[in-house]
């Protein structure tokens, strides 16, 4: 049983504190775990807190305060400890990324919620429904990053890992009743393999819709870009916080030479206009005194493989609608993608493809050899 919600969470932020929650999270076999990072308050976001829920304990471990959080590579690492998260990808990308933890037995309760065909997934609604918990969402765009936290913060933070456990027991169960605990555990698996995305060096690339823009909008685009990023660095501020993607985008194709024409572009915030006027006329100024800026062009994939995956598409879909669940819970994208490119005809060929999926190739590998071997 969660210790009682009565008992405040125990704040760790000194090498003794740190040291008797490793002695405990060591001495367990499943821990529920969480983090808060300040995405929409710095230019480089950074986990602030990490949450631990034991048993008998909830933790909040002050990851801002010099630390050996090194020390807690063992606990991640641990094949014969479980760790049990909701909604794991961004948790296990940024515990990548800050601390190049390596991540091992993992049960996520969001996803094996996917696999049960549940409509509801947010963690608010599956506490509610399971508990009568209400968490809110207050604190959902809060600044981890400042100190001290508000008890009120403090309390918002346990709720997300002290139900967790005894949440993860029911979606076990109910997992293994309908025979699908297996085909979550495959993903599972496939969680902890997840890394951190290596940002592509135009920065351009982050701008949606840049694809739509000519030669010369995309190189004054990438000057724009350059700009709002040496701002948001220098005022460690996330890039939305300095200049939209949509405001870059009109400016790109305005391109204004004047204060008086950013100031009469419609659709943009005047004040921000204004603020950084200075800033976006020399950025178009660069960008329109250099070569436009051409796009490296794909090839265009075969149209045997584009006919192999719209049908792969299709069987998927048809089946996960028989499962009532996403289509991806059937067949992940990256591997549908992978068996349209190479096309296997065999049982052992389609073996290799599925080799980290054995109880999807089990239960589905025969339709896929028998739409395969149609001649597509």
């Amino acid at each position: 049983m969660p210790c009682d919600l009565s008992t405040p969470p125990e704040w760790i932020d000194t090498r003794p504190l740190l040291g008797k929650m490793l002695a405990d999270l060591t001495d367990q076999r499943q821990l529920a775990v969480d983090t808060e990072s300040n995405s929409l308050y710095a230019y480089q976001e950074r986990i602030c807190l990490i949450q631990f829920s034991i048993p008998n304990t909830d933790y909040l471990l002050d990851t801002l305060a010099d630390l050996p959080f090194e020390n807690l590579r063992g606990v991640f690492a641990d094949p014969a400890v479980e760790k049990i998260f909701h909604a794991a990808e961004y948790d296990l990308i940024c515990l990548k990324r800050d601390f190049g933890f390596t991540i091992t037995n993992l049960f996520d309760t969001m996803h094996a919620a996917r696999v049960l065909g549940e409509a509801k997934l947010g963690l608010a609604d599956m506490l509610m429904l399971r508990f009568g918990v209400e968490q809110g969402k207050s604190f959902q765009k809060a600044d981890w990053g400042k100190r001290p936290l508000s008890a009120e913060m403090m309390s918002y933070a346990r709720l997300d890992t002290h139900f967790l456990i005894r949440l993860r027991e029911i979606l076990e169960k109910q997992l293994a009743e309908k025979g699908l605990l297996e085909l979550a555990r495959e993903d599972f698996v496939r969680l902890c393999a997840v890394e951190p995305n290596n940002r592509d060096t135009h920065l351009y690339t982050q701008v949606s819709g840049y694809h739509t823009l000519d030669g010369r909008e995309l190189r004054v685009l990438d000057e724009l870009c350059r700009f709002r990023d040496q701002m948001a660095r220098k005022l460690d501020r996330p890039h939305f916080k300095v200049l939209g993607n949509n405001a870059l985008m009109v400016l790109a194709r305005e391109q204004p030479d004047s204060r008086s024409r950013i100031e009469n572009l419609e659709s943009l915030p005047l004040r921000l206009m204004q603020r950084y006027a200075s800033g976006i006329l020399d950025a178009v100024q660069r960008g329109r005194s250099l070569p436009p800026l051409e796009m490296e062009h794909h090839r265009r994939p075969s149209q045997s493989y584009i006919d192999r995956l719209e049908s792969l598409k299709r069987w998927r879909k048809q089946a996960a609608g028989k499962m009532k669940v996403q289509s991806d819970i059937v067949l992940p994208r990256d591997v549908m993608e992978s068996i349209a490119k190479s096309n296997p005809r065999e049982f052992s060929e389609l073996k290799k493809e599925m080799d980290t999926l054995p109880w999807r190739f089990e239960h589905f590998g025969a339709d896929i050899i028998k739409l395969l071997n149609k001649g597509i």
